[in-house]
């Protein structure tokens, strides 16, 4: 089967289940060219809510469309590979959380997204790494602040806002855990000229703060960014050439944005095996099979929403998502 036929199946399954297909950044090249939308989780929460269609069909990980059915709990979602889990989502659960919460009684929990609903249900509100700063800055300085579960995406909030009574889970993404300070470093040094693309939730973020304050490469060249910022960095920027630290799949809507430069991973390991889980086949099985159906309880849809919808109300962050 060709991939033009594919395209096509795909294409006609969607309109015959009324599905809209939505793609996080690190899906297969061929999976981010079928779908509908393409986007980071901020983005694409903002379309699970909004759309028409009454399917929705997920392809990303389990809790992006845990997200996508706790806002449009009346769609049907559905999700390629229903085993495509998250290892930052799996480091903290729900009676964690609720151990924090009695240990620091009043204190406000910002979750990032990238949790499980039931985590979600225990959350006052989340956050996105495109807007966690944005959502932090919304809590009342004097109220103390549960971060949970990204330990890098809160330290960058913690530079960016400087809060005291601000605790952070030490939960990681093994994927950008393992893009760390060595790599960036060498990369640097390997190409002086390079900009810099950091995602917060990187291993390697606080290294590139540290490079750019000691002058190893230029501030004005070093941007800790948000996958919509990245790709919102990539087609204004006029560099040659630009080192990304994030998850492979990501260079591929950088490429669309700005085809003239050269983009090139921090670390060409850094590929999220359950973001791959995803494939041409299974998609097309999904469409036309409506599997795999991914449903969340009521009682913790409905807490969960809350916490979601507190983050959408946030508004749109700054292009750079810092």
């Amino acid at each position: 089967m060709s991939d033009l036929t594919w395209v096509d199946e795909v294409r006609a399954l969607a309109v015959e289940r009324d599905a809209v297909i939505l793609a996080h950044n690190y899906q297969l090249p061929e999976i981010q060219e079928v779908a509908h939308h393409v986007g980071d989780s901020l983005g694409l929460s903002r379309v699970a809510a909004s759309v028409d269609a009454s399917t929705i069909v997920f392809c990303g990980v389990h809790f992006m469309a845990e997200t996508a059915k706790i806002l449009s709990p009346d769609k049907t979602v559905l999700i390629p590979d229903a085993a495509a889990g998250c290892s930052l989502a799996e480091s903290i659960t729900a009676d964690q959380l609720r151990a924090w919460k009695a240990d620091h009684p009043g204190a406000v929990v910002v979750s990032y997204v990238n949790t499980t609903a039931a985590v979600k249900a225990e959350t006052d509100i989340c956050c996105t790494s495109a807007n966690a700063v944005d959502v932090v800055a919304s809590v009342p300085e004097d109220r103390e602040v549960l971060f949970c579960p990204d330990q890098f995406l809160g330290a960058h909030v913690q530079r960016e806002l400087q809060r005291e009574r601000f605790h952070i889970w030490m939960g990681e993404c093994h994927v950008h855990a393992g893009i760390n300070g060595a790599d960036l470093r060498q990369k640097v040094l390997a190409d002086p000229d390079a900009e810099l693309f950091i995602h917060p939730e990187c291993g390697c973020a606080t290294s590139a703060m540290y490079l750019a304050s000691s002058g190893v490469v230029p501030a004005e060249r070093t941007h800790i960014l948000s996958t919509s910022g990245m790709v919102a960095a990539a087609a204004a920027t006029t560099a040659q050439r630009v080192l990304v630290a994030t998850e492979t799949g990501m260079l591929h809507q950088l490429s669309k944005a700005n085809p003239m430069v050269l983009f090139e991973p921090v670390n060409r390991a850094a590929v999220c095996k359950y973001m791959k889980m995803i494939t041409p086949e299974k998609l097309l099985r999904s469409l036309r099979d409506g599997t795999d159906v991914v449903d969340v309880p009521a009682d913790i849809a409905t807490r969960a929403r809350a916490s979601v919808e507190r983050m959408i109300a946030i508004g749109t962050p700054s292009p750079t998502g810092e």
